[in-house]
Parts: structure tokens; C-alpha cells; sequence
């Protein structure tokens, strides 16, 4: 079965990080992307190690399965083949910094005017208007300015960037659902629209609970460690051979817990009584159980807490991640193929469909690997004039 995008055109000016995620997650659903690249070396992402092969793995990670042309976008003639390009695609995506397509010819505005029916989508760090709006931005600005780096990290210690690029991704994530409301909504009046995505805005989105605290009781939230703001324990612990995430939102798992732990007098211990005795009495409660958890390791913990249905789980390094059996069932590592290199690892993806699965079959193109394939069979153009373009030439 073909998957739920099947047959949706998308034309990507995205390079880097936020607009490729958001493109790879509309490929993953079906959509033919295809993908616009300066001749010779292409997005600057590829050029980001470690290498397999010559193969960039960063650039993999995020434009597996989508098509490659390359076209000197200064050039007279490749604008006037994007812009018939605009007329047979439902969706543009572009992350530039805002009024870098309006100089290279392509605003919403002159998009619009060759296909009325088309998603334009713009990611930037600050947004399309705003007094931030001309400013560069890269994740971790967008992670430091909007909260997230200040509630990260240890007690007392300075911020803490979060370990992957929350910043990019989150905005590529939200403008993809963007993109899936647009092409709905445009199912009933049959026009495009602006979708206007900021990685600061998707940053501050994100914080949500952080925001409302703050909202409620004045109080400004500050890194925590592991632990949640509001219940305890909720937190990572030391265990004899490693950590373990332990859980225990009714109180009936800490009674349990404390059952099962050996420790039945905490239950009439006063500073424990409940969550906010717990909370209000922290400073000696994590020591005490910071001792007793390191006197097990992480298995003999899963294999006493887990036939309690107490919320319990490893943490995992990546090694661990990557072959442990459940994800495998998932299918959340599989193969894809490079013409040149043959079989590669990547992540698979967590949407799952009933009827229209998601196919991760193809890896990352070369530098303009489709232009031929694209300008001939979407434009008629003869593999000459192709050839020609994709190399920078005005033929």
C-alpha cells in the first residue's frame, strides 16, 4: 500500500536541519520531495561528519528517500524552471532567514501567483515579523531563548543544552503538522496558504509546563536534575551498575514501592507521607534513596518493581537504544539503499499505519542525482538542457 501522502508534490529550499526534518517526516508519509541544491556541493549538511563511506551520516539522518536537483537559483533561466516546478507541487518549504526568498525572486507572494493553490511553509529562528525576525539563529540560540536550556540541567549547575537539536526539530515537526492542516483545510476551499513556523515560537510552545507554573504562582522554574517539579519520585537514580527512571504518580506505586524496597517504615516516616511531604522534605529524602537504590543494579530493580506494575526503565545509551528488542519490533532501525554504498542503518519512524504504512526504503540522494529524472519527466525538458542547468549554466 502506498503511503498516506501518496501523490502530494513538495519542492524543498530547505537545508540544514529544521526544514529537511520537517520535509523527511512528510517523506516518510508518502510525499515526493524534491529537494533544490546549489551545483557542485549541495546542501551544507553535507559536508557535516562522521563519514560512511563519503557520505555524510548528519545529512543522511535527515533527507533519506527525497529527490535531489541542483539549479543556480541566481540563474535567469532555472528561476523561471522553478517556477513551473511551483505549478505541478502542493507544498514549498524553505528555512532561510526571512527576505531571502523574496530576493532570490521566489516570496510567497510571486509562488502564489503561479499556483494560488499552493502550502508555502517558512521556517526561520525568530519568525516572517517580529522585532527578533532578521536575527540568525541557530538550535541552541532557540533553546536558550525560548526557556529550555534554563530549566535543563542540574541544580545550582549553569543551563544545559538538551542533547539533541530540540530546536530544529521541534520546528520542523510543528511546521509538518502545519502543512497536514493546511492540505486539509484546503480540501474545502480549494486555496493555499502561509504557514509562518519560528524555532524561538516552538521553543516557547514546548515550555508549555513551565510557562503555566510560572503563570500560577509567580515562582520563576529552574533545573531540577532528573526530577519532576510536582511529584517524587519521578526521577533518575543511581543503581549499582547503572540508573534507573522510577515512577510513582498514584500512592498506592509508592506504598508498593516501599513494600517491595524493604523500606515499610518510610510509609509512617511524617516527612513522607505524601508527594508534597516528599517535596517539602527533599533535601533528606533523595540521599536516602539515592543509598538504597545503588544497592541493586538496574536488572534486579526492573525484575523486582516491574511485577508490580510500579512505572520503572533503564536508561539506555544509544547502543543499548539501538539493538534492544522492542525497538527492533518496531521497526525503528531499518535499511535503507544507497545506489554507491549499498545497505545503511537509519532511524525508522514512529508513525505507524494500519492501511498506508510509511516506506523507508531509500537513502540520501547525491548532489543533483534527480535533476534529469525530475526537469525531464515533470517539464518535458531533454536531458541536454538538464544536464546544463544542473551544473550552474543558463542553456
Amino acid at each position: 500500500m502506498p503511503g498516506p501522502l501518496e501523490g502530494v508534490k513538495v519542492l524543498s529550499f530547505a537545508r540544514a536541519l529544521a526544514g529537511p526534518f520537517c520535509t523527511m517526516l512528510l517523506c516518510d508519509l508518502g510525499a515526493e520531495v524534491i529537494k533544490i541544491e546549489e551545483p557542485g556541493n549541495g546542501d551544507t549538511a553535507r559536508r557535516n561528519g562522521p563519514f560512511i563511506e563519503g557520505i555524510s551520516s548528519y545529512f543522511l539522518s535527515i533527507n533519506r528517500g527525497q529527490k535531489s536537483i541542483t539549479l543556480n537559483l541566481r540563474n535567469e533561466r532555472a528561476k523561471k524552471i522553478v517556477f513551473e516546478l511551483v505549478k505541478k507541487v502542493d507544498i514549498v518549504v524553505e528555512n532561510f532567514r526571512p527576505g531571502v526568498m523574496g530576493r532570490l525572486g521566489f516570496s510567497y507572494e510571486a509562488i502564489r501567483q503561479q499556483n494560488p493553490k499552493i502550502i508555502y511553509a517558512s521556517l526561520s529562528g525568530f519568525g516572517q515579523k517580529g522585532p527578533y525576525a532578521q536575527k540568525p539563529a541557530y538550535d541552541m540560540i532557540a533553546q536558550g531563548m525560548g526557556g529550555t536550556v534554563s530549566i535543563t540541567g542540574a541544580p545550582g549547575k549553569p543551563p544545559v543544552r538538551v542533547g539533541y537539536s530540540i530546536g530544529d526539530m521541534g520546528a520542523g515537526m510543528f511546521a509538518a503538522i502545519a502543512i497536514l492542516s493546511a492540505l486539509h483545510e484546503k480540501e474545502k476551499n480549494g486555496e493555499g496558504q502561509w504557514i509562518d513556523v519560528a524555532m524561538l515560537d516552538s521553543q516557547v510552545a514546548l515550555c508549555e509546563n513551565a510557562c503555566a507554573r510560572y503563570f500560577t504562582t509567580g515562582e520563576i522554574p529552574r533545573p531540577l536534575g532528573s526530577r519532576h517539579p510536582l511529584v517524587t519520585p519521578f526521577q533518575i537514580f543511581p543503581t549499582q551498575d547503572g540508573y534507573i527512571v522510577l515512577i510513582t504518580v498514584p500512592e498506592e506505586d509508592w506504598r508498593k514501592f516501599c513494600k517491595v524496597a524493604g523500606r515499610e517504615d518510610w510509609l509512617s516516616d511524617s516527612r513522607f507521607q505524601s508527594p508534597a511531604d516528599r517535596i517539602a522534605n527533599y533535601a533528606a529524602f533523595e540521599p536516602l534513596m539515592n543509598e538504597l537504590m545503588k544497592t541493586k543494579t538496574t536488572a534486579e530493580w526492573l525484575a523486582l518493581l516491574e511485577p508490580q506494575e510500579i512505572m520503572c526503565g533503564p536508561v539506555n545509551d544509544i547502543a543499548q537504544v539501538v539493538n534492544d528488542p522492542h525497538i527492533r519490533a518496531r521497526e525503528m532501525i531499518v535499511e535503507v539503499e544507497h545506489r554507491r554504498v549499498g545497505k545503511l542503518k537509519v532511524i525508522g519512524t514512529p508513525m505507524k499505519f494500519s492501511r498506508t504504512p510509511c516506506k523507508i526504503e531509500k537513502a540520501c540522494p547525491d548532489v543533483g542525482e534527480h535533476t534529469v529524472e525530475v526537469l525531464s519527466g515533470m517539464l518535458g525538458m531533454s536531458p541536454e538542457e538538464s544536464e546544463k542547468l544542473s551544473e550552474g549554466e543558463n542553456p
